[in-house]
C-alpha cells in the first residue's frame, strides 16, 4: 500500500497492484465485453439478422428487446477498460523480458490461434476476413517497439521523424488487417515507450487515446498503482490461453441460441 501526503495533512493511500493483478483485471473486464458480444448481441438479440432500420423498429415495439441491448452496451464498455492495460502490459513485457523473439512468437502464434475461434464467436463464420483479432494489433504494436528501440540511435529531428514515420506504418498495417483494438492498442504502445519515464505526460496522453472506448482513462488509475512485480499467481501462458479459449466457449454457447 503506497502512502501520500494530501493537503491539510490528509494521508492518500494507494493500493500496489501487480502485474499478475493487472492481467487478472483486463481478463475480466474483456470476458464482460465478449459476453455482451457474443451472447447477449449475438446469440439472444441476432443483430446481425437486423438492418439498422428495422432494429430501431425492433427496439420501439420491443421492451425486453430494448432492455437487452442496453444490457449489452453496457457490457461492452467494460472492454474499454481492458485495452489500455493490456497495451501497458506488453510494453512492460518488452523492456523486461529475457527473449524478444520468444516473446513475439508466443504472440504471434496465439494470434493465428484465436482468428478461427474469433471469426466464429464475433461473425458466426469460421474464416471471416472483415476482422482480425486483438492479438495481431499486440502483435504489429510489439514489431512497432522494436522499431522505435533501433531508432533511439538517432537523436534530435531525424529521430523524431523516424520514430512518427515507425508509428504511423503500425497503425497502417492495423487498419489494413482490421485487428480489433488496433488503433487504440499501437498509440497506447507508443506512448506508454516513448514517453516511458514521464508518467504524468504519459497518463495525460493515454487516457486521452483510450476515450476512443469511453471507459479507458479509469484504467490508468491501476496502472498509476502498478508496483512492478511481475511473479505470476498463473502460469504466463495460462492468458494467452484464455483469450481463444474464453472466445471459442462464448461461441458455442451463442450458436445454440
Amino acid at each position: 500500500m503506497s502512502t501520500t501526503m494530501g493537503k491539510r495533512g490528509v494521508i492518500w493511500k494507494t493500493p500496489d497492484i501487480t502485474a499478475d493483478g493487472l492481467k487478472m483485471f483486463a481478463c475480466v473486464t474483456m470476458l464482460i465485453q465478449s459476453i455482451g458480444v457474443i451472447i447477449v448481441n449475438n446469440g439472444m438479440i441476432h443483430l446481425g439478422s437486423y438492418t439498422q432500420e428495422s432494429l430501431n423498429q425492433a427496439l420501439a415495439e420491443d421492451s425486453h428487446l430494448m432492455m437487452l441491448a442496453g444490457i449489452g452496451s453496457v457490457m461492452q464498455l467494460a472492454g474499454g477498460l481492458a485495452v489500455p492495460v493490456f497495451a501497458f502490459l506488453l510494453v512492460e513485457g518488452f523492456l523486461k523480458t529475457s527473449s524478444y523473439q520468444k516473446y513475439l512468437l508466443s504472440i504471434l502464434l496465439f494470434a493465428v490461434i484465436s482468428e478461427v475461434p474469433y471469426d466464429f464467436a464475433v461473425g458466426q463464420k469460421l474464416v471471416d476476413w472483415t476482422g482480425q483479432n486483438a492479438l495481431i494489433s499486440m502483435a504489429v504494436s510489439l514489431m512497432m517497439l522494436y522499431f522505435l528501440r533501433m531508432m533511439e540511435r538517432y537523436s534530435g529531428v531525424k529521430g523524431a521523424v523516424l520514430k512518427v514515420l515507425i508509428v504511423f506504418s503500425a497503425v497502417v498495417w492495423v487498419s489494413l488487417l482490421r485487428a480489433q483494438y488496433g488503433l487504440c492498442v499501437v498509440l497506447l504502445a507508443a506512448v506508454f515507450y516513448l514517453f516511458y519515464t514521464r508518467n504524468v505526460l504519459k497518463t495525460v496522453l493515454g487516457a486521452a487515446i483510450s476515450l476512443l472506448y469511453v471507459t479507458g482513462p479509469i484504467s490508468f488509475y491501476l496502472i498509476w498503482c502498478y508496483d512492478e512485480t511481475r511473479k505470476d499467481r498463473l502460469p504466463k501462458y495460462a492468458y494467452y490461453v484464455f483469450y481463444p479459449l474464453h472466445l471459442l466457449v462464448l461461441g458455442v454457447i451463442a450458436s445454440q441460441m
